[in-house]
């Protein structure tokens, strides 16, 4: 216990549960958009599930983390959506 203080002296914290959890579920997320941009050839499709895997070892606030993992998915509707069309 004693070395979990003196990490969080130093500024280190643990992750809280809704960290994790959004950091496992856009980690998913991110496979199954690259998978889909690999077999369709889709270049962006393939980067944008390469941020999704990527970004949360990037970003320590929960909150931007779930801002952020939104926005890389709406990127990858838009996308999606446009390559139909």
């Amino acid at each position: 216990m004693d070395e979990l203080k003196a990490l969080e002296s130093l500024g280190f914290t643990l992750p809280t549960p809704a960290y994790i959890f959004g950091a496992i579920l856009f980690g998913v997320i991110g496979i199954a958009v690259y998978r889909y941009g690999n077999k369709t050839s889709v270049a962006p499709a393939k980067w944008l599930g390469i941020a999704l895997m990527f970004y949360p070892y990037a970003i320590s606030d929960t909150w931007l983390l779930y801002v952020v993992g939104t926005a890389l998915c709406a990127a990858v509707f838009f996308f999606s959506r446009r390559g139909r069309d």
